[in-house]
Parts: structure tokens; C-alpha cells; sequence
């Protein structure tokens, strides 16, 4: 996993091959991508494979990891990924 603590949940983005990015959370991001690429993660990747990880951010908690899932899947793709990327550089 990290040392992101115990506690700790990654909200992360994936795009797919027909360009959509998935949001979702995991305890360990790279292997929950691991899953969705042997086609064991959720419905949307199965259907949609994944082409590549974008990244994660850690957040402190299941329930802190939640709402930011749901604020970011209420964004376009370009603003959900400026999100990550943003969250990535200035920290949380």
C-alpha cells in the first residue's frame, strides 16, 4: 500500500481506451488498477478497459474518499484530471 496511514483511501482516476476517465477508490490503487485490467473490477471497466492509471491522491478516510469520488464524477473529464493534478501538486 503507502505509508498514507492506516485509515487511508486513494481516490483515483483511470482512462479508458474510448478516452473516459473512471473514478474510483481503493485501499491499494495499484492493485485495484490490477483488477479492472484482468477485467475484475467494476461493470463500466469490464466493458471499458482501462488504457492507463492517471494517478491517486490519499485522503484520511472510507467516508472522505466517498465524497470526493461523487464531487469528482460531477465534473467534465478535462476538470475531473485538472483535479487530480492539482490535488497531486499542492498536497491535500
Amino acid at each position: 500500500m503507502s505509508d498514507a496511514g492506516a485509515d487511508a483511501w486513494a481516490v483515483y482516476l483511470l482512462e479508458c481506451a474510448d478516452g473516459r476517465v473512471y473514478t474510483g477508490i481503493a485501499r491499494d490503487p495499484e492493485q485495484r488498477y490490477a483488477k479492472h485490467l484482468a477485467g475484475k473490477g467494476a461493470r463500466f471497466t469490464r466493458s471499458n478497459p482501462p488504457r492507463q492509471l492517471l494517478g491517486w491522491v490519499w485522503v484520511a478516510d472510507h467516508g472522505d474518499a466517498l465524497r470526493l469520488e461523487i464531487a469528482w464524477k460531477k465534473l467534465p473529464r478535462d476538470q475531473r484530471i485538472a483535479a487530480l493534478q492539482t490535488r497531486l501538486a499542492t498536497g491535500p
